[in-house]
């Protein structure tokens, strides 16, 4: 039986480079849902959502916080362009209880509050969970 070729995964922020590895599988946070990458799997472009990436290799998993953004899937290469990634084990109280402040502040009723209030919600929940799951 023929061994898959690992996926390489390379994970940017505007300020620099935070993750390049191989990987057996991917799984990234679209805009609408989540998509998972193995080894040949065909060319595509697609938006980011707020969420977790996992990905795996050697039988261990780990996570990473995704703030949007936008992947690309290339000759078994995951690209993912987003304006922060955070490891799940550098998710620490002070990160929630930031994220928490930001929700408090996006709360009202105005349609620009509203939007940036639902992306701050959204943050907070998906940092709680892989600071709690870590």
């Amino acid at each position: 039986m023929a061994t898959a070729k690992p996926i390489e995964l390379v994970v940017i922020t505007p300020e620099r480079k935070v993750l390049e590895t191989a990987a057996d599988e991917v799984v990234i946070p679209m805009h609408d849902g989540e998509l998972g990458v193995l080894s040949g799997r065909a060319p595509l472009l697609c938006e980011l959502g707020i969420g977790q990436c996992r990905y795996t290799h050697g039988g261990q998993t780990w996570r990473m916080f995704i703030d949007g953004g936008f992947a690309q899937v290339l000759d078994n290469h995951v690209t993912v362009l987003t304006t922060q990634a955070l490891p799940a084990e550098n998710i620490n109280a002070e990160t929630i209880a930031t994220a928490e402040r930001a929700v408090q502040e996006h709360q009202g009723v105005e349609p620009d509050t509203r939007l940036a209030y639902e992306k701050a919600q959204r943050r907070l929940s998906v940092l709680r969970r892989l600071h709690v799951g870590s």
